[in-house]
Order: C-alpha cells, then sequence, then structure tokens
C-alpha cells in the first residue's frame, strides 16, 4: 500500500468521524440546552430524533405516492417539519409532565424513561417494528472525488452542513435574542430572574420545546445516513449524555468540541480495532479525563 492510498484510507476515515460527529453535535446540542441549561434529565431524547426521523419517511411515502415530482424538493422542508413536530410534542411533554417535577432530577429521569418506553410503543404501533428508510433525492447521492482514490460521500457533508448551521442558529439565538437572554438569566439566577418580571416557566417550556426540536432536525439528518426504528433513538442516548457531560453540563462550546472528540477517536479507533474494542477506549478515555475534570472540558460559572 502506498503512502498516498494510506493518506486517502486515513481522510476517508476521518469524515466517517465527521459524520458521526454531526449526529452526536445535534444530538449533544438538544440535550445540552435541556440538561445543561435546565437541569432536566430527559431519557426520551432520543425518542424526539426518532420523531424528526419517521416525520422524513412519512414524507418521503407521502411525496411518492401523490406528488413524485416533488422528490427533488421534498427532503429541506421534511426537516423543518420533523422540527415543528418534535417542538410541538416536546412543549407538550413539558406542559403535561415535566414542569411537575423540577428539582426532582430522580423523579424526572425515571418519568422521561417511561415516556421514552411508551412513545417506542406507539412507534411500533403506529409505524411497525421494522427498521424504514426514506426515498432520498438524488442529489443526496452519490460522493465527491476530490482526488483520485478519495471519495466523500455527498449525504456526510450535508449533515455536517446542517449540524454546523444549527449550532451557529442555536449560539446566535442564546447570546443574540430575548429568549437567549431570559434563559441565560434564569440560569444565572432563577429567583432574581423572577423578581425582575422574566417569567422562568414560559422559558423553561421553551427552552425543552426548542431542544426537542433540535433532536428532531438530528433525527431528519440521520436518515441519510443509516435506517430508522423504534428503538434507533435510544442508541444514541447514553453518547449524547457523554457529549454533554464530558463537554460541561451547561457549555455549549464544550459541547461542539466533545462531539468532535468522542466521533474522531471513536472513528480512528474502529479503523484499527473492533467496534466493541474502539467503544471500549473511547468510554475508558471519557472517564479518565472526568475523573481529572469532573465538571468537564468547559466549566460554566453559574451563580448560585
Amino acid at each position: 500500500m502506498t503512502f498516498s492510498e494510506m493518506m486517502n484510507i486515513g481522510l476517508m476515515q476521518g469524515f466517517a468521524g465527521l459524520s458521526l460527529f454531526a449526529v452526536l453535535l445535534l444530538m449533544g446540542l438538544g440535550l445540552a440546552i435541556i440538561f445543561g441549561q435546565m437541569g432536566v434529565i430527559n431519557m426520551a431524547h432520543g425518542e424526539f430524533m426518532t420523531i424528526g426521523a419517521y416525520t422524513v419517511f412519512m414524507a418521503s411515502t407521502l411525496v411518492e405516492a401523490h406528488a413524485p415530482a416533488w422528490t427533488p424538493y421534498y427532503f429541506p422542508l421534511s426537516i423543518v417539519a420533523a422540527f415543528v413536530f418534535a417542538f410541538v410534542l416536546g412543549w407538550l411533554a413539558e406542559w403535561a409532565l415535566i414542569r411537575h417535577l423540577y428539582k426532582r432530577p430522580l423523579d424526572t429521569l425515571l418519568a422521561t424513561w417511561g415516556l421514552s418506553l411508551g412513545l417506542q410503543q406507539v412507534f411500533r404501533t403506529v409505524i411497525g417494528p421494522k427498521e424504514v428508510s426514506p426515498t432520498l433525492p438524488d442529489w443526496l447521492m452519490g460522493s465527491w472525488s476530490p482526488s483520485e482514490g478519495l471519495d466523500i460521500p455527498i449525504n456526510g457533508m450535508f449533515v455536517l452542513a446542517l449540524a454546523l448551521l444549527v449550532t451557529a442558529g442555536v449560539l446566535i439565538a442564546l447570546y443574540r435574542s430575548r429568549w437567549g437572554l431570559r434563559v441565560r438569566a434564569t440560569v444565572s439566577n432563577r429567583v432574581m430572574a423572577n423578581a425582575i418580571g422574566i417569567n422562568t416557566k414560559k422559558t423553561d417550556r421553551l427552552t425543552f420545546a426548542i431542544g426537542c426540536g433540535v433532536a428532531g432536525i438530528a433525527g431528519a439528518a440521520f436518515t441519510t445516513i443509516g435506517s430508522t426504528g423504534p428503538t434507533s433513538g435510544s442508541l444514541y442516548i447514553v453518547d449524547s449524555f457523554l457529549v454533554v457531560t464530558f463537554g460541561g453540563a451547561a457549555s455549549l462550546l464544550g459541547t461542539v468540541a466533545s462531539a468532535f472528540g468522542i466521533a474522531q477517536v471513536q472513528s480512528i479507533t474502529e479503523f484499527f480495532l473492533s467496534g466493541s474494542m474502539a467503544k471500549v477506549l473511547t468510554l475508558s478515555f471519557i472517564v479518565v479525563v472526568l475523573m481529572l475534570r469532573p465538571q468537564g472540558l468547559f466549566a460554566s460559572k453559574v451563580r448560585r
């Protein structure tokens, strides 16, 4: 094997890590908003990802059946629909369940775990137990070859671009909008935020819904690189919590850095070892870092 071929294989493996990074980033971003900013342990976060994936699948099925001419155009619209559906269901879940359990983290964990199991059963009943995949537009298929022997999947580049776009949007909203100002004030000092007229209950509900909506976008992006089943979201929930805790619970910058580091370490080690051993080494690395730095890579300063 020549040096050029080894470089191409290394680059393709690195880009595979970037595709995993994009999914982990979108999942971790929504969870960082909910867990990091609100302190709510949402075990149903993966199911909101599944809702987004099923939204794309249903949109694909409807377009194929009733408007096949729209096949090249439906995917961006279905991403928006995935956010909207996950947002609305997140809003209802916070109103019906989560708002009664604030400051009770164990109860929140158990309640959202029950919600997760319930949603999985709904998926099995409504859509079926088998994994499904949407029909992707032609412009998402194939690969880009910048040089001979180097093929980069177009769907991977799209998912990466989508993840970076959503991350930029969340950061702008958090630091350049009235909602972001209310969130940061509530995180800094909830009692004082209430005293100056901020409706912290409404802020919590909107924050939870936005976090669920971002998970819906993650599910829409996931359909380009994998099939979707009732338990697809639960496969990513542990990795999502690792991303958030490793990066720092209330740090979006830490979430980005953590998702990138975990994805690249796992992708590179999978090239040399089996998938299970790569997972073990990744988890061991995270455990060692958290033992040395329990607050994560980027600790946020919150006034108590």
